[in-house]
C-alpha cells in the first residue's frame, strides 16, 4: 500500500502524504519532475488559476493548491481515483480545489474557464496530444503555460513552443507556451 502514496513537496501541505488506488495507467509525477516544475513556475502560486486535466493521484493539482493557487480544477474520470481525490481534499481542507468527475477531453471542450497554468499528464499509452493541444488556447489567460508529461516528447502543432523541458526516468516533461504571433 505504501507504493500508492505520494508526498506533497512544497507549500502549506509540505510532506503530507496523499493516497491513490492502484490503476494500470495511474502514474504519479515523480518528485524530481514536480520539484523542477515548481522551480520553473515559482514556489508561490498565490492568485493563480490552474487546471489538472488528468488528475490521477492529484499530485500536481494539490501541489499547486498547497502553494497558494486560488483555484485548482481537477478532472478525473475513474470512479475509485475520483473518490480518493475527494478523500485527500477533505483530509487537507483543500477549499481551493474543485473536483470534476469527467473525461478530460469532453470537459475541456465544454468548459468556459481560463487558466494561468494547465497540467496535462494523460496516460502514456493514450495518444491525446493531437486532440488536446488545439483545444487549449481558448482556455489560456495571457502568458499562461501548459505543463505536459509523456513517455516521449509530443509533436507540437504550429503556435506552440517548448519554454523549458526535462526528464526524470521514463518521464519527459515540458513547459509549453503559445508563440507570440499566434492568436
Amino acid at each position: 500500500m505504501k507504493k500508492n502514496r505520494v508526498r506533497i513537496i512544497g507549500g502549506v501541505w509540505r510532506s503530507r502524504l496523499i493516497a491513490f488506488p492502484s490503476r494500470e495507467d495511474l502514474r504519479p509525477t515523480p518528485d524530481r519532475a514536480r520539484e523542477t516544475l515548481f522551480n520553473w513556475l515559482g514556489q508561490d502560486l498565490t492568485g493563480m488559476t490552474c487546471i489538472d486535466l488528468f488528475a490521477g493521484s492529484g499530485a500536481l493539482g494539490l501541489e499547486a493548491a498547497s502553494r497558494g493557487a486560488k483555484r485548482v480544477v481537477m478532472v478525473e474520470r475513474d470512479a475509485a481515483t475520483f473518490k480518493a481525490l475527494e478523500a485527500n481534499c477533505a483530509q487537507l481542507g483543500a477549499s481551493a480545489v474543485e473536483l470534476k468527475r469527467a473525461d478530460a477531453l469532453e470537459f475541456i471542450r465544454h468548459d468556459a474557464g481560463c487558466y494561468d497554468i494547465m497540467f496535462l499528464d494523460p496516460p502514456f499509452r493514450a495518444d491525446y496530444w493531437a486532440q488536446l493541444l488545439p483545444l487549449l488556447p481558448s482556455h489560456m489567460t495571457p502568458g499562461a503555460v501548459v505543463y505536459c508529461e509523456s513517455g516521449s516528447r509530443p509533436e507540437l502543432p504550429a503556435g506552440w513552443e517548448i519554454w523549458k523541458q526535462g526528464r526524470a526516468g521514463q518521464v519527459n516533461f515540458q513547459l509549453l507556451k503559445r508563440t507570440e504571433n499566434e492568436p
